[in-house]
């Protein structure tokens, strides 16, 4: 792929992160490395803001620094974190319909920096 990570990107944007990024998010973002998925509504048990039985995403974010919603893009994880007072549990790496108002993370609170996350869906209207 024309646009896809190089092995000396990837570890540099975990060392900025500060954390490793699991082989599958590698995987698919050195195939399309971020954009809109065909299927993006995800069945969920539990209401959120933004539907009673689903979330939904609006983009996968890649991996670099140039465009803006890549993990380490100007409205990127940190960003996320920073502006928009999300927990520092992770990286995010989806955004929602919400405006910002619900994100998609990888989780490292159960399996350290180095293990592989949990994919959680974070929303603030639901006080995180």
């Amino acid at each position: 792929m024309k646009n896809a990570p190089s092995d000396d990107l990837i570890a540099e944007i975990e060392k900025e992160l500060g954390y490793k990024l699991p082989e599958s998010y590698i995987w698919l973002m050195k195939r399309h490395n971020g954009g809109i998925p065909a299927k993006t509504a995800f069945p969920v048990n539990d209401s959120t803001s933004w539907s009673d039985d689903h979330i939904a995403i609006t983009g996968i974010m890649g991996i670099g620094r140039k465009k803006i919603y890549s993990i380490c893009g100007e409205l990127g994880s940190q960003f996320m974190i920073n502006e928009w007072e999300y927990p520092p549990i992770g990286v995010a790496i989806c955004d929602c319909p919400s405006a910002g108002h619900d994100m998609i993370f990888l989780d490292y609170r159960k399996c350290g920096k180095q293990g592989e996350p949990e994919v959680v869906h974070i929303d603030q209207e639901c006080d995180y």
